[in-house]
């Protein structure tokens, strides 16, 4: 498990991205989802097939790309609440359940793993 500060600011991609790209692919981020790659935030990614997410982060002195890919099955991918958004932000305990494979949806009508 990976933990995180609940201070950080953790954005998702609500739309898949291709991943073959690598950094300057990722770097979607700054144009489709209209924030600044350096702004200390994490910025989480996926495939259209949702079996692997890329984590995209900015330290200060360089940019940090973490990946993971699923050996069987798919990751929950959350919803956004407001029509024709394409980012949502989590809280750094919903992206722990998300990389955990816990499904984000079930456990309460509303979207609660918005912040």
């Amino acid at each position: 498990m990976i933990s995180f500060p609940n201070s950080l600011r953790v954005l998702v991609a609500l739309e898949p991205c291709d991943m073959r790209k690598s950094f300057e692919g990722l770097l979607f981020a700054r144009s489709h989802l209209g924030e600044d790659v350096t702004s200390g935030s994490l910025f989480i990614f996926t495939n259209k097939r949702r079996n692997r997410l890329t984590i995209l982060y900015f330290d200060g002195s360089g940019l940090w790309v973490m990946a993971k890919r699923l050996e069987a099955g798919r990751f929950s991918w959350p919803a956004s609440t407001v029509e024709g958004s394409t980012k949502l932000q989590l809280s750094a305990k919903a992206l722990a359940m998300l990389t955990d494979g816990i499904e984000l949806r079930d456990g309460c009508s509303k979207a609660w793993y918005e912040v």
